[in-house]
């Protein structure tokens, strides 16, 4: 089961229930998934798990100790599980990490986000402006998840140039990117070590958590990508897990426009000049050292 029809499930499934309350109360998805939910002080590491009746009716458990919006994406991860009838395999890796997650609790990871931010919902209220700390903060709030979870989801619906990366132990272990990114096809590499020109490398280095944001050439982050334009990165550290996420992004006019061959390759530039159009360049936002 790929990403796509993950999410195609769980918008299914958002459309069935009354989810105009959802922010503030799951039980319309808990009551259409047959389920019921207790709480209960679960081991460090231990987010929750699903028991199934034999009448049908699943109980799903979650960590009382955990944090109000960790909870929330437990319940809504369960309820993966059931909907689309996905065997547990949570073992010894934690919630958290990708790094040799299954590929079950990844495709889990996807339903939940869905649920807990309805991209209509998050559509009909994300800010039209450029991502920064205060705005990625306002739609975690607004919607109960975290900040990791909220910038990640902005990215993936963002009509703007935008990619989401979250790097464990300094090794890349996912990347969304927004429409226009994929239709450029701009490519961040899985397994690939955080590069040392970025702000998430430099923020990383102070072993503390750390949040800033700078301006960074384009090609430091995405392969085989045009040198000499910038983009923006917002970065976020977070020392207990050693976990960095990176907000990436930059203007449309900037993306760079980039043929491909029949077979979804890259075609280089020949370094012949450009056409000329009989206007005279000007000095816009990006800039070219």
């Amino acid at each position: 089961m790929d990403e796509a029809e993950v999410r195609h499930k769980a918008r299914a499934f958002v459309a069935k229930v009354d989810a105009s309350n959802i922010r503030e109360d799951l039980s319309p998805y808990v009551t259409a998934a047959n389920a019921k939910v207790k709480k209960d002080e679960l081991g460090e590491g231990e987010s929750g798990y699903t028991i199934t009746k034999p009448n049908g009716r699943h109980i799903i458990t979650v960590n009382s100790l955990e944090a109000n919006e960790r909870q929330r994406f437990t319940i809504c991860h369960e309820i993966a599980h059931i909907v689309l009838d996905l065997d547990s395999s949570h073992e010894e890796v934690p919630s958290w990490s990708y790094a040799k997650r299954h590929p079950n609790e990844i495709a889990c990871d996807t339903f939940a986000a869905e649920l807990l931010m309805p991209y209509q919902q998050w559509l009909s209220v994300v800010p039209k402006e450029e991502p920064s700390l205060k705005l990625i903060q306002h739609m975690a709030d607004l919607f109960s998840t975290s900040f990791p979870a909220a910038a990640s989801r902005f990215a993936s619906l963002s009509d703007a140039p935008c990619a989401f990366v979250t790097i464990e132990r300094g090794a890349v272990r996912y990347a969304a990117r927004s429409m226009p990114l994929r239709q450029a096809r701009a490519w961040i590499s899985p397994r690939s070590m955080i590069p040392a020109g970025s702000v998430a490398y430099r923020i990383r280095s102070s072993e503390s958590d750390t949040i800033d944001t700078g301006e960074v050439s384009q090609d430091v982050w995405f392969d085989n990508w045009e040198q000499g334009l910038y983009l923006w990165e917002l970065s976020r550290h977070y020392a207990r897990t050693d976990t960095t996420i990176s907000l990436l992004w930059f203007d449309g006019e900037d993306l760079p426009e980039a043929e491909v061959n029949r077979f979804g390759a890259r075609v280089e530039d020949d370094g012949g000049l450009p056409e000329l159009t009989g206007e005279l360049p000007w000095p816009g936002r990006s800039r070219r050292r």
